[in-house]
């Protein structure tokens, strides 16, 4: 069953790391109460999945990395 559901995550988000970093996010957020936006009698894994499948949780916008020049900071040993 899950393995059908991570077929049909495929289609809306393409890389499987990032669909279990948003299944993963999901479940914690259900753990701290937050309602289902699907219904389904399934497991918190599969429901999240679910839920990416359908287009109802999007993958959140990475911002760009910035780099800290250590000696500006003055954490830099010589």
């Amino acid at each position: 069953m899950a393995r059908i559901t991570v077929e049909d995550c495929l289609e809306k988000v393409s890389n499987r790391f990032l669909i279990t970093q948003m299944g993963i996010k999901r479940v914690k957020q259900y753990r701290e109460g937050y309602p289902p936006l699907v219904e389904t009698k399934n497991k918190e894994v599969v429901n999240a999945l679910r839920e990416i499948a359908a287009g109802k949780i999007l993958p959140d916008q990475h911002v760009p990395d910035v780099d800290i020049d250590l000696a500006e900071s003055g954490e830099a040993e010589n």
